[in-house]
């Protein structure tokens, strides 16, 4: 398992090991020593999460602002253009976003740390998207920023109108929106 960063330094790409031959491939998808090493601190994981979305259909993008999490996401089907933005108000990259594609064929992961806010858009027939957290869903403390706030610069490939949950099309853009201190 090895770390690339980001743009935004505390967001990470991670790529695993992948031993691969004529019957399939192997990767060790989870091992707590190693991504604590990574990320260079204990993490303690509390739920899993498995979605399927069809294509253009965006998530996102979503935080909570109490009892914040951190999200380790991959996708074991399809394709997705995955998106973080730091809303640390104390953070030198605050406001500023990092994407990557990640998909079953790259099978790369993304850690998100708590203070961020995530989503992701659908760029393959359908997807299905895995992610571990660092604290327990608690909706009355969700938020949602607005997906496309042209103070993100967030670069979406759409291709066009995307596919949205009523509270992802009426987010609230970064200047009016709750952070992290």
């Amino acid at each position: 398992m090895k770390a690339i960063r980001t743009a935004i330094p505390d967001v990470l790409v991670i790529e695993p090991a992948v031993f691969g031959d004529a019957r399939g491939f192997f990767l060790e998808s989870w091992n707590q020593r190693a991504f604590d090493k990574l990320v260079g601190r204990e993490v303690r994981f509390v739920q899993d999460n498995h979605s399927a979305s069809g294509r253009n259909v965006l998530r996102g993008l979503h935080y909570q602002l109490r009892q914040a999490q951190g999200k380790l996401v991959r996708v074991v089907a399809g394709e997705v253009y995955d998106v973080a933005v730091d809303l640390r108000r104390s953070s030198p990259t605050f406001g500023r976003a990092v994407a990557e594609r990640l998909s079953a064929d790259n099978k790369r992961m993304m850690w998100v740390p708590e203070g961020f806010a995530h989503g992701f858009l659908v760029l393959s027939e359908t997807a299905e998207f895995l992610y571990k957290t660092t604290d327990y869903y608690a909706p009355e403390h969700e938020r949602t920023l607005l997906w496309d706030d042209p103070a993100l610069g967030i670069g979406w490939p759409l291709s066009g109108a995307p596919l949205l949950k009523p509270k992802d099309a009426a987010g609230t853009p970064l200047a009016q929106a709750e952070t992290f201190p």
